[in-house]
């Protein structure tokens, strides 16, 4: 009884703050403190021309295909 008491009582409440500590870290890495709206929009802006190329390259991509077949 006492082993179990004792892992839920301290090995929990460190595996969760070790979990919080992480996700923090993460959310820190993905948005940095010096980032603008400017930035941001511009991230938007080459996120949307990735996604354009790659529709236009599956496109082409499977033209090709049908035209070999």
């Amino acid at each position: 009884m006492i082993p179990w008491l004792i892992f839920a009582l301290v090995i929990v409440p460190l595996v969760v703050v070790a979990f919080v500590a992480a996700r923090r870290r993460t959310v820190a890495a993905e948005h940095p403190a010096g980032e603008t709206a400017e930035d941001r929009a511009e991230m938007e802006r080459e996120f949307a021309e990735s996604e354009a190329y790659q529709a236009k390259w599956r496109d082409e991509d499977k033209a090709r295909h049908d035209d070999s077949s």
